[in-house]
């Protein structure tokens, strides 16, 4: 297992907004009739919805591997390119990489939670949308009932970066960048291909902490950097 001196810890704030109906969750097998089939996911605590930081983070490594490794995704993720291993880990045996990405789950904003909570929305902060699957061999019809994350709201979104090597600073940071760039030309969640799912990040806000002294360093010239990357 590779051993490595942590030397700071970068920290990555955005806003990211719901550009179209997401949905990320899972399939209400005991719903009652009438009741939604497909809830997405809520922060049990607060009841508004959440974005897994493990569905950002698979969606990018997935699409940095597509576009970067050569051969597309491969047998295993402990085949990506080497910059992708150091960024999003690998669990290969005699040679286990921790990722130096730290992403967490997205959270309503304060202002996103004001505006919606007063619409008339079909769910708490949600919308339901109805949909119908065809039987090809019979025509028969197959109603369903999706709940989505409407367009407009915005969420909170941090990763914590741990620099391990100033020399591969440079590189880590513009492959991040790809990773939020093409993010955003593809989806988040499910029913991506049915238009489900387009996100966008603005208002990037970054900052360094020393490890050693505690010293907080804001990098505005990164920050407008992703910025600059982003639709």
């Amino acid at each position: 297992m590779e051993q490595t001196q942590l030397l700071a810890k970068v920290i990555i704030r955005a806003k990211l907004t719901v550009k179209t109906g997401l949905h990320i969750g899972v399939s209400n097998d005991y719903a009652p009739i009438g009741a939604v089939d497909h809830v997405f996911i809520r922060d049990p605590l607060t009841k508004q919805p959440v974005i897994p930081g493990s569905s950002v983070k698979g969606k990018m490594r997935t699409l940095l591997a597509k576009t970067r490794n050569g051969i597309g995704i491969g047998m295993s993720p402990d085949s990506d390119e080497e910059v992708v291993l150091r960024l999003f880990g690998s669990a290969k045996q005699g040679n286990i990489l921790f990722s130096r990405l730290q992403f967490s789950d997205s959270f309503v904003s304060q202002n996103s939670v004001e505006q919606f909570f007063g619409l008339d929305t079909d769910t708490y902060l949600g919308e339901v949308k109805f949909e119908n699957s065809i039987n090809r061999a019979t025509g028969i019809a197959n109603p369903r009932q999706i709940e989505r994350v409407p367009a407009g709201m915005q969420f909170d979104f941090q990763l914590v970066y741990n620099l391990e090597s100033n020399e591969d600073f440079e590189e880590d940071m513009t492959v991040l960048q790809d990773g939020f760039r093409l993010l955003q030309l593809d989806y988040l969640g499910g029913h991506g291909s049915r238009g489900y799912g387009r996100v966008a990040f603005s208002d990037f806000y970054v900052k360094k902490i020393d490890v050693r002294t505690g010293k907080v360093e804001l990098d505005k010239e990164l920050a407008e950097r992703f910025g600059r990357g982003c639709l």
